[in-house]
């Protein structure tokens, strides 16, 4: 007969498995599908969307507002700027510009977050690297490259965009690092549900302003009735729904095993953009991926003596 505390490691593993599968679902088939439509309009409604959805539930989490410091005010604004409206635009518009080829080599570039999550940690906490760190993650860097051109010699004049999704795609991973470094000085302090709360919340006013400002928000007259249903299902399931999941899975189960557990994210990627899209990775492909994620759980297991820099994900994408 298992035990509680067994049930609730199955319960918290499942949970997060179920959360990377639904963002690798949203990479590869949901958000590409939203191509007709500008990028900045996007971002906002997956996360307004949400946000609104939020505020029926969590409407009480309002009352944590008089109790912030200026300094926790900033660090929210700051993570919701790169990890909610910065990142998601550069990994939207990767999404966008490979036109449904590569969209499993995007993805799996997004993992290479780890490696400047701890490379700003150690700019920006003065954190001393050692060759450790330099190894895998440089080992990282090589394997992102040959996923991203296999064997060949990149040739910018061919017309293709996967060089330039690629490189959209490493933006993001920048930039979602950042988050989880500006996290460390605040997101201890919150619950999942409130970091999550202000974290769209902050996001969703950022890019209200962003759409504004560019003259968007006329977009809203060019969503299809299909857009609507894929904006709904991310809002619903691969946005805020998986988020939550994942954050209630991280109660129960330690950081190591949820950094498997993530994997399924990548995994998922690959196995969807080949039943939705055809699409199949050539041998030196999967050997790069195999070094990418080896090099990766070497970075996230890596005791704070060898690594120095203990670094959690605060709001993955």
């Amino acid at each position: 007969m298992m035990t509680k505390k067994v049930k609730s490691y199955l319960a918290g593993s499942l949970a997060i498995c179920i959360s990377a599968t639904l963002w690798g679902l949203d990479g590869v088939v949901l958000t590409p599908r939203l191509y007709n439509l500008n990028i900045t309009f996007v971002v906002f409604v997956i996360h307004a969307i949400p946000f609104l959805m939020m505020n029926v539930f969590l409407f009480r989490e309002y009352r944590y507002l008089r109790f912030f410091t200026k300094h926790e005010l900033l660090f929210i604004f700051l993570i919701a700027l790169t990890g909610g409206a910065l990142g998601t635009m550069a990994i939207v518009k990767a999404l966008f510009l490979v036109d449904f080829n590569d969209l499993s080599v995007v993805v799996l570039l997004q993992k290479l977050q780890p490696v400047f999550a701890i490379s700003l940690a150690a700019l920006i906490l003065k954190e001393r690297l050692n060759r450790y760190f330099a190894l895998w993650a440089g080992l990282a860097i090589v394997a992102g490259y040959f996923l991203t051109f296999g064997l060949e010699t990149p040739d910018f004049d061919t017309g293709s965009k996967t060089a330039l999704a690629a490189g959209y795609s490493l933006i993001a991973a920048f930039f979602f690092g950042s988050a989880t470094v500006l996290g460390k000085g605040v997101l201890h302090n919150l619950s999942f549900s409130t970091a999550t709360f202000y974290r769209y919340g902050f996001t969703s006013l950022i890019m209200l302003v962003i759409v504004a400002f560019t003259g968007n928000m006329t977009q809203i007259q060019q969503v299809t009735p299909d857009n609507w249903k894929i904006i709904l299902i991310i809002s619903f399931t691969v946005g805020s729904g998986a988020i939550f999941l994942y954050y209630y899975g991280l109660q129960k189960v330690p950081a190591m095993l949820s950094a498997i557990f993530e994997l399924f994210f990548p995994l998922s990627a690959i196995v969807f953009d080949y039943l939705f899209n055809d699409k199949i990775l050539s041998l030196v492909q999967w050997v790069s991926v195999a070094v990418m994620l080896i090099a990766i759980l070497k970075l996230s297991f890596a005791s704070p003596k060898s690594r120095r820099i203990p670094v959690n994900q605060v709001i993955p994408e």
